[in-house]
């Protein structure tokens, strides 16, 4: 007997059918996680009753159950012949939609304010991403059936002929999906958990670090373990899911200072950013104060809110003046981050219409740096914010 190791961990990822019914995984979930926090509490008060002492006389069983978790990850390389990345699963549950996929295209025209042309029908919808040569942009306006508007354009113009690669876009809805996390552990014999009805209310994507993270936390439905575990009383499971064979595993990640940024009404590349993140909460509660069961039987969320915040540097050029005046005034200004800058290596985020907060001045350093804080997103219905692997 030993101790057991904190690497000696892997994780897994995948979307539930419905509230609760653990999803089915395979080598190809696996997700590259730092750290998995879970913790399980009885929602229950003090006994109030007299028992003649000051002793604390205990709770009963079969009270409501609270169970909160946070997982973080690096943004990774991701295999584009599968349906998406291993962590597609928990981007999904945060934005709620179906993703969209672009199985690519030829480029019939392109200029350098970001009009794209299609040697046949595109198919594309507006927050649709793109990717080419390691950038990834997202469609601003749909112009007809084989032209479009790019958010930005690419730092390389798609020469005609060329062929642009593949990407899959997730992007907000009302109701949000639930997700599964499996825990598992070696040797075999230590305890094996699973989260079932994980519902992500914070998604946090930290952008210019040593490397690019992205943040999840929530609330599941319950924490299922392999010591504690009877068949049918948790999950809707019949025996604890095994884990799948460890297959080839890519542990490539992505240095934080690698990617781009584009700011402003018409929005020009910042090559000033030093750090930057990007912040969607749901407000989500749980169908927890029911009669009748002492788990959560859904997810309620509630309004959605999307921040951003960035630090740059401060010039007197015009694109960095026109941040500031957008601030003053309350004008919208789109922001897109792309973090990473290789094929299957990219990831992106696009809010269409972001209000700027008043920039803090920080000058202590040598150099003035610009905090632009919380700046709050707005859209019409469900998008203000997409995000995008290419």
């Amino acid at each position: 007997m030993s101790y057991i190791s904190s690497n000696a961990n892997r994780f897994y990822t995948a979307l539930e059918s419905s509230y609760g019914q653990v999803g089915s995984i395979t080598a190809l979930n696996r997700i590259p996680a730092l750290k998995l926090t879970v913790q399980q509490q009885l929602d229950a008060k003090d006994r109030k009753d007299k028992t003649g002492s000051r002793t604390f006389a205990g709770l009963p069983t079969g009270g409501r159950k609270r169970t909160n978790f946070e997982l973080r990850t690096y943004l990774t390389s991701w295999d584009k012949t599968t349906a998406g990345p291993a962590y597609g699963p928990l981007v999904q549950a945060a934005l709620g939609g179906t993703p969209q996929h672009f199985a690519g295209g030829t480029v019939a025209s392109s200029t350098s304010a970001g009009r794209l042309g299609f040697s046949a029908p595109h198919g594309l919808s507006a927050g649709q991403a793109i990717s080419s040569s390691g950038e990834i942009r997202f469609v601003a306006a749909i112009v007809d059936a084989n032209n479009v508007q790019l958010n930005a354009p690419f730092t390389i113009v798609p020469a005609t002929g060329a062929t642009l690669g593949a990407a899959i876009t997730y992007v907000p809805a009302t109701v949000l999906p639930s997700a599964s996390i499996f825990d598992f552990w070696d040797p075999s014999t230590a305890v094996q958990r699973l989260l079932s009805g994980a519902a992500v209310d914070q998604m946090a994507i930290e952008i210019n670090g040593d490397y690019h993270e992205v943040h999840f936390s929530g609330l599941a439905q319950d924490v299922v373990d392999s010591s504690s575990f009877s068949s049918g009383s948790a999950g809707q499971l019949q025996s604890f899911p095994a884990e799948p064979m460890v297959g080839g595993y890519d542990f490539s990640v992505v240095p934080g200072n690698l990617g781009q940024a584009w700011l402003g009404t018409s929005p020009n590349q910042f090559l000033t950013i030093t750090s930057a993140s990007v912040l969607l909460k749901n407000s989500v509660d749980t169908r927890s104060r029911e009669f009748g069961s002492s788990l959560p039987r859904a997810i309620a969320a509630g309004q959605r809110q999307v921040t951003a915040s960035f630090d740059l540097y401060g010039m007197d050029d015009s694109a960095t003046t026109s941040l500031y005046q957008a601030a003053r005034q309350r004008s919208p200004i789109s922001v897109m981050f792309q973090l990473g800058e290789a094929d299957g290596q990219v990831m992106g985020v696009y809010l269409k219409s972001v209000i700027p907060e008043v920039p803090q001045f920080d000058d202590s350093e040598n150099r003035l740096q610009w905090r632009f804080s919380s700046s709050r997103a707005q859209g019409t219905v469900d998008d203000e914010m997409v995000v995008a692997f290419g």
